[in-house]
């Protein structure tokens, strides 16, 4: 009898808190559901009665699109074109000529030339703008329309017109299969020491760091210096058997905690590691992130490698892509990941955001300490910290708004006709006289790069209605406007002088000029060789303090 009411207790007390669960759900579902209902009988009145026709996939896109940002930027909706330009990107192959490009109103500007394919062999240059594809001239033509002009199945025959440096060049080029290395560059710095960069974590991301680690050791590498540097991230898969490549079979590299439970994941190193002695230096800067940061993490966590460089960026979400019907996709965030000491590094809290859409940093607030292997404290939130910092100086708002410019680029393409040769790739440098030459031509000659203030006056003085009673005001706040420009660039003369001189190098000897000449003149990699030089350094950091 007492075990018959325990039972009736046990079941009432579960039907009670199963009873909240099962309405929580079907809430949730008859939201969605009705929201979903809205949107439809809403779409359906537009297209019946609004005055002018409406495109139903642009207004579907348009809308899903404005539903996803205020998530995280991570979360995106892909229509059946995009899936196969993010398929190329992830794939690191498509069927072109080999180039990277700019969209402008003129046509497609050709910012990088890729040694060995198509246009290289036609002398195509950086700078040279494509302004007609057969008979299609693309004079303000939509970017979507030019990205697929230049692709397509390989062997495709395109007539181009090219206009250079004022003149015009007909050609005609053959499109071919581009595959996109991950590692543009290794070489041995010194006779032991090698040196491997890995731009993104793509699909071919460890087997060619495989290749260029074997390479290495076959030339006699005895310690290594991995850069991460401007590495945005990639296949989480990629960066566990990377981190596998030093560190035993077994080891956690990475965990992930998700609303899904089967998407909470401990990932280990499940293959033979290549290399668990050799040491070992990670650059990375503040564009480093997502699988860059789970490789150093994980290798700092272990005491396996010493961190060189700046903080890194801090992308501590994972993203899976889901399909969706007609061919569309979306890809997610679908958890958060953790170093192996149990660090969560993402910086920026994008479920917090302030009434102005401004997003916190984790940083800026409290953040936890952890210990690595050897008992070496290290902290969670604002990325990963390097055990040696090396950098520049902090970038101010002026430089950042040149960066995303095309104002350097201009002037190096100006640069190159001016000066047909330079010196050789391992000794050349941007020299303190040729940055004051480029600011000259940042206040005489440019007319792209505007500082927020600059536009904003810009606009005020616009929208007056009588500008020749302000013009003399005008010019002379407009002249300090330009003053203040070049007093911040020059705060960051270093950092801009180092990114122009490898801008340069790219044009006259590829992009592997630019990296023989890292290898003499980055400070960075320097001193990642000196700290690999000296055996009781490098186990001193990597040791309890």
């Amino acid at each position: 009898m007492v075990g018959s009411k325990i039972k009736r207790y046990v079941i009432t007390i579960l039907v009670l808190g199963i009873i909240p669960l099962i309405f929580s759900f079907k809430s949730s579902f008859f939201e969605v559901a009705k929201q979903i209902e809205i949107y439809t009988t809403l779409f359906k009145e537009l297209n019946l009665y609004y005055v002018n026709e409406i495109n139903p996939a642009e207004f579907t896109n348009k809308a899903i699109k404005n539903t996803l940002k205020d998530l995280d930027p991570y979360t995106n909706y892909y229509d059946e074109q995009e899936v196969e330009k993010e398929k190329i990107r992830r794939e690191g192959e498509y069927a072109g000529i080999g180039v990277s490009v700019f969209y402008d109103t003129k046509g497609i500007i050709l910012n990088e030339i890729y040694k060995g394919y198509e246009a290289d062999r036609k002398k195509l240059k950086a700078g040279d703008i494509i302004t007609k594809i057969g008979d299609q001239s693309l004079e303000n033509m939509n970017r979507d329309q030019m990205s697929e002009m230049l692709k397509g199945a390989p062997n495709k025959s395109i007539d181009l017109e090219i206009l250079r440096q004022g003149n015009i060049k007909k050609i005609r080029v053959v499109t071919e299969k581009v595959v996109l290395n991950p590692v543009p560059f290794f070489d041995l710095i010194d006779h032991e020491t090698g040196y491997i960069v890995l731009t993104k974590f793509n699909q071919k991301a460890s087997s060619e760091v495989k290749k260029a680690l074997k390479a290495l050791k076959d030339r006699g590498m005895k310690n290594l210096v991995f850069d991460l540097r401007s590495n945005p991230g990639g296949s989480l898969t990629e960066a566990i058997n990377i981190a596998n490549f030093f560190l035993p079979k077994g080891s956690t590299i990475a965990f992930t905690k998700a609303k899904v439970k089967k998407w909470s994941t401990i990932y280990k190193a499940s293959n033979t590691p290549l290399d668990l002695e050799i040491p070992l230096t990670v650059l990375l800067n503040e564009k480093s992130a997502s699988a860059s940061e789970i490789v150093a993490g994980a290798l700092q966590d272990f005491d396996r490698a010493v961190i060189v460089g700046e903080r890194s960026f801090g992308k501590g979400l994972v993203q899976k892509y889901r399909q969706l019907t007609y061919g569309t996709h979306l890809k997610l965030t679908i958890s958060k990941y953790y170093t192996p000491s149990g660090r969560c590094i993402q910086e920026l809290d994008y479920s917090n955001r302030d009434e102005k859409g401004v997003v916190p940093k984790f940083s800026d607030g409290p953040v936890t300490s952890f210990k690595t292997k050897n008992g070496r404290i290290v902290y969670d939130g604002g990325g990963i910290l390097p055990d040696v910092l090396v950098g520049y100086s902090e970038r101010n708002a002026t430089t950042n708004k040149l960066i995303q410019s095309r104002a350097i680029f201009n002037y190096i393409t100006d640069y190159v006709y001016k000066y047909p040769t330079i010196n050789s790739a391992t000794d050349y440098s941007f020299s303190k006289l040729g940055f004051t030459n480029f600011l000259e031509y940042i206040a005489k000659s440019d007319t792209i790069f505007k500082t927020n203030q600059e536009r904003m006056f810009i606009e005020a003085f616009n929208s007056t209605k009588d500008h020749n009673s302000f013009s003399k005001e005008h010019q002379q706040i407009m002249n300090k406007l330009n003053q203040q420009k070049i007093l911040d660039l020059r705060e960051n003369q270093e950092y801009l002088s180092d990114l122009i001189r490898d801008e340069i190098l790219k044009r006259y000897y590829y992009l592997e000029g630019a990296y023989h000449n890292k290898l003499k003149k980055d400070k960075v990699i320097l001193k990642a060789v000196k700290i690999l030089k000296n055996k009781s350094q490098y186990t001193k950091i990597l040791k309890s303090t």
